[in-house]
């Protein structure tokens, strides 16, 4: 049994990981490192090729949900020291991440946001319109009434964690196959017993679904719903910006999700459209571009004749509450998932990583994921993250 790439597939796996972004060599190396046997990860194209290289970077502990905290600052942990953990370097930048407020509403709510951040450990701090434009300089502070600034976040490169991850997976073990399409998941009364690809049939009792995007398909196979729905999110690169200060934070005009941070010699810029149809659309498309343009001349209008020199567009992974699917299918044993981030998976992959080896070994988690079980969909109330861009 072969995949496209000429990698040979065993017969059978203690654990079959589908999805090879960040979340997925993530949960490899974890459960290699912890001493779990034949791990192996399938990738239906090259690692990080789905939604993962196609983020926009960003690290952060901004949330307004206690266990999106817990993720996003026990992740960051590890991106600080993840040169020395894994030799691998990520051009991490800590400038901090900088949400601009424009409404009495989102004032309010981000100082209970930020007075959870500071009791769970996060420096995050309120600030005048005036202290957020001495950080970053190109904003307007028109109609600006606060903003949220909180040192330690940035961006880093998501192809260098992939790698860093994938390679220490490799070291401990683990077997990670790209090329490799899968086409079902077997069970038997209730539990599952095989993973099938277009390159054969891999005999397993576990399966961990980190397929982003794709997790509705995946998990469908094994007859589990989990409610994942693809948006497209378009990013953009500019040409080089020299007057940038290279410290300028990861700056998010909130009410319009306009954000912007150094990327090289330019300028990274994105922004979600309310207008997006929901699926797999990978193309670039230039309707999103007016409703930019309008928050890019309001917020920083010295960007205004900027030129782009280059963009691509990826996919979020939206659920109802903008929370992520963590947990164990109640109806298919050995049926794990950890999905649904709805843009945030990148940031949180090596503490989830750390979740899923837990929730395999039956361990209790360092973070309590219990919440963003998929179950909580099933006539619970639930609560909205509403720090998402």
């Amino acid at each position: 049994m072969m995949s496209r790439t000429g990698r040979e597939l065993p017969v059978r796996a203690s654990v079959v990981i589908i999805g090879g972004g960040a979340m997925g060599v993530s949960a490899a190396y974890h459960l290699a490192r912890a001493g779990v046997t034949d791990v192996v990860l399938l990738e239906r194209d090259a690692l990080g090729e789905g939604s993962t290289c196609r983020a926009a970077g960003g690290v952060r502990a901004q949330f307004s949900d206690e266990v999106n905290i817990s993720l996003g600052h026990r992740s960051l942990g590890v991106f600080e020291r993840f040169g020395t953990i894994f030799d691998q370097e990520i051009d991490l930048h800590q400038v901090g991440y900088l949400f601009l407020l424009d409404t009495p509403e989102s004032v309010a709510a981000f100082e209970a946001n930020v007075a959870l951040q500071n009791s769970l450990g996060v420096s995050t701090r309120m600030i005048t319109p005036a202290e957020a434009r001495a950080l970053s300089p190109s904003i307007s502070t028109e109609g600006l009434l606060a903003a949220a600034f909180s040192p330690r976040d940035g961006h880093c490169s998501p192809e260098s964690v992939v790698l860093g991850l994938a390679t220490a997976a490799r070291r401990h073990g683990a077997r990670l196959v790209t090329g490799c399409e899968v086409t079902g998941i077997e069970t038997v009364d209730g539990t599952v017993v095989a993973v099938t690809t277009e390159g054969g049939r891999i005999e397993t009792d576990t399966v961990v679904c980190v397929a982003g995007a794709w997790s509705r398909r995946v998990a469908a196979f094994a007859g589990v719903d989990l409610p994942v729905t693809p948006v497209r999110r378009q990013v953009l690169i500019t040409e080089p910006v020299p007057a940038i200060d290279p410290a300028t934070p990861f700056t998010i005009d909130f009410s319009t999700s306009y954000y912007f941070h150094r990327e090289g010699e330019g300028l990274l810029l994105g922004m979600s459209d309310p207008d997006e149809v929901p699926g797999f659309q990978l193309g670039r498309s230039d309707a999103w571009l007016p409703r930019l343009g309008e928050a890019l001349a309001r917020r920083t209008p010295g960007f205004a004749d900027i030129g782009i020199a280059s963009g691509w567009a990826g996919l979020y992974e939206m659920t109802p509450d903008h929370n992520a699917l963590i947990g164990e299918a109640p109806g298919v044993s050995r049926f794990l998932y950890a999905t649904g981030f709805s843009g945030h998976g990148f940031l949180m992959s090596p503490a989830v990583g750390e979740v899923v080896r837990d929730l395999y070994l039956g361990r209790t988690p360092e973070v309590d994921v219990s919440g963003l079980d998929a179950a909580r969909f099933d006539g619970h109330e639930v609560r909205p993250e509403i720090a998402i861009v």
